[in-house]
């Protein structure tokens, strides 16, 4: 991984001009070095396998594979690699999922670039970074936690693999384009629809797609 004591960064995010924003900001950095990019969750854990970085920046927002999923999946194949999640998603639900899947650190999108560049250069030593309204609503989740317990709701309900088929239906994908992108059958997929409808008591592509717009799968 290391050379020469540089520090190799893949970032993965589907906005070009954010991308190579993040590139210049980072390559500032003598420290630092980019050394390959993606723009979804699929070429992002194919590359990481390959080139074997120290340290991945994750949009959570991509089409396709979510950035969870991703980070769960790098970090099963790669678990040498850190990985720092770079979002607009400040929710404590995201916050926990990206944690709980393997991720080193939590950023948010209106961080300043001298937070992004501590954010890195802690977890890059082994330890983790939280930006600190994130850190305070992880602590208070936890205390409230301990004093309730939040009752079941329909989200929680949901499996990993239908929060994925929910986000390819919001993404406007067939059943047969799903079943071709995750590799399974029209018949499974048309059962995880199915289910994903019973649970939320939803009942058309629509209602579905303005509910995964509501829990941030998608953006408008």
């Amino acid at each position: 991984m290391t050379i020469n004591g540089t520090k190799r960064i893949f970032i993965t995010e589907d906005h070009t001009i954010l991308r190579a924003g993040l590139k210049a900001l980072l390559t500032s950095n003598p420290a630092f070095e980019v050394i390959g990019e993606a723009d979804n969750g699929r070429d992002a854990i194919r590359l990481v396998a390959e080139i074997k970085p120290d340290l991945v920046l994750m949009d959570l927002n991509m089409p396709g594979l979510s950035g969870v999923e991703s980070i769960r999946t790098i970090r099963s194949r790669n678990p040498e690699t850190k990985i720092l999640v770079l979002t607009m998603h400040n929710s404590e639900e995201y916050v926990l999922a990206s944690l709980e899947a393997g991720a080193n650190g939590y950023v948010l999108k209106d961080a300043t670039h001298a937070e992004l560049m501590t954010a890195a250069e802690r977890i890059l030593d082994g330890k983790t970074y939280l930006s600190p309204d994130i850190a305070e609503k992880v602590v208070n989740s936890y205390l409230t936690s301990k004093k309730h317990s939040a009752p079941v709701t329909q989200w929680d309900t949901i499996t990993p693999r239908e929060k994925q088929i929910l986000k390819l239906i919001a993404e406007g994908n067939s059943n047969k384009s799903m079943a071709d992108y995750l590799c399974i059958s029209v018949k499974t997929v048309e059962k995880h629809r199915a289910n994903l409808m019973r649970k939320l008591g939803l009942h058309n592509a629509s209602a579905l797609t303005s509910y995964a717009i509501d829990k941030g799968l998608v953006s408008l």
